[in-house]
């Protein structure tokens, strides 16, 4: 029986970074669990706290859309956010950035075009208005939850004990 694991998270939280980066290591090990990616703007606009990720957010559902692979997307997304410092408001930057993985100038359309508006929105309704999301990274695995501690995040524990504790 297989099962979902629903992840939100923000490309510019380290907590998500740090996050991603255990269930990477801990997914092998959990192979009827299917995760189910919610990309979210821990501070969507007008707030002005840090770089938006509105365009990564937006570049997501392009990526799903047209077959990228999506543990890549998030890898480089996390990179160009809070290693390589690319400027990650910036279309033609963010387009560039990324061009190895899709068509970089579809790419920059699909962003300059607004495309991917209407999921962005949605998947933020879905995390803070309907899903009970206040801090990223959050899982949600039938009726159990897991929630960051705002500025501390989440374990590998934590998470491994989200996976053993969902009945499987």
């Amino acid at each position: 029986m297989k099962h979902e694991l629903h992840v939100f998270f923000d490309y510019i939280c380290p907590f998500c970074l740090k996050a991603h980066n255990y269930l990477k290591e801990l997914i092998p090990e959990y192979p009827e669990v299917t995760i189910v990616w919610h990309p979210c703007e821990s501070h969507p606009r007008p707030d002005s706290y840090g770089p938006h990720s509105d365009l990564c957010i937006q570049g997501y559902f392009y990526a799903v859309d047209h077959g990228i692979d999506i543990l890549k997307y998030h890898d480089r997304m996390y990179q160009a956010a809070q290693k390589d410092r690319v400027n990650i408001e910036d279309m033609d930057a963010l387009s560039e950035y990324v061009s190895d993985l899709v068509d970089e100038d579809d790419f920059r359309l699909s962003l300059l075009q607004g495309t991917y508006l209407d999921k962005l929105e949605e998947s933020n309704q879905l995390a803070f208005e309907h899903s009970g999301v206040w801090a990223v990274p959050a899982y949600r695995m039938g009726t159990l939850k897991l929630d960051a501690v705002e500025n501390v995040g989440v374990s590998l524990e934590q998470i491994r004990g989200l996976l053993k504790n969902s009945g499987m």
